[in-house]
């Protein structure tokens, strides 16, 4: 037989069969990665994760180690050399943004550097803080006694709604949809 009528080589269908949802799969992990965006903060890799209400359980053991914390701003103070945002700390997805939907981590007082515009930092806005643990406060939730740990911010992030919608208009489906936005 000449070179110019080669026979194309088959696979066994058992090998087409396992190696196609492999495959896909490949691809869908990569599209979804492409969609999300990338984390605003870089960690460090060896501080373990913590949340504030385990900081507010035992202080001594988190001072001074470095956390990216978020969630809903509730309160803005200013004092004469800082500003505090008192914030009800969220869980954060791969992109630092705070997930409301999630159980709550407790809250905590973000301490800025000099003088913060209160409307930068509206309440009920979602934000994202790098900074290191410098303790805890005691204070009041409403009437209730509360422990807030403290965090002096070395970097902040108030998120826009459409910072917030960014990765997740992933759709998969077959057929016609129409988008109205």
């Amino acid at each position: 037989m000449s070179a110019d009528h080669a026979t194309p080589m088959k696979l066994p269908r058992s090998h087409l069969a396992r190696s196609l949802p492999a495959a896909l799969a490949g691809m869908l992990a990569l599209a979804l990665t492409a969609c999300t965006p990338a984390p605003i903060y870089k960690s460090s890799g060896n501080a373990p994760m913590v949340t504030p209400a385990q900081v507010a359980h035992t202080p001594e053991q988190f001072h001074g180690q470095s956390v990216i914390w978020g969630g809903r701003v509730i309160d803005v103070h200013n004092m004469s050399d800082h500003t505090e945002v008192e914030i009800l700390g969220y869980p954060l997805d791969g992109s630092q943004r705070p997930q409301p939907g999630d159980m709550d981590g407790g809250r905590f007082i973000a301490q800025l550097p000099g003088f913060a515009e209160p409307l930068d930092y509206p309440d009920g806005a979602l934000v994202t803080v790098q900074g290191s643990i410098l303790g805890v406060r005691s204070g009041h939730v409403g009437q209730a006694p509360y422990v807030f740990p403290l965090v002096k911010v070395s970097g902040a992030h108030v998120w826009t709604a459409k910072e917030l919608r960014q990765g997740h208009n992933v759709h998969f489906g077959i057929g016609v949809g129409v988008g109205i936005h």
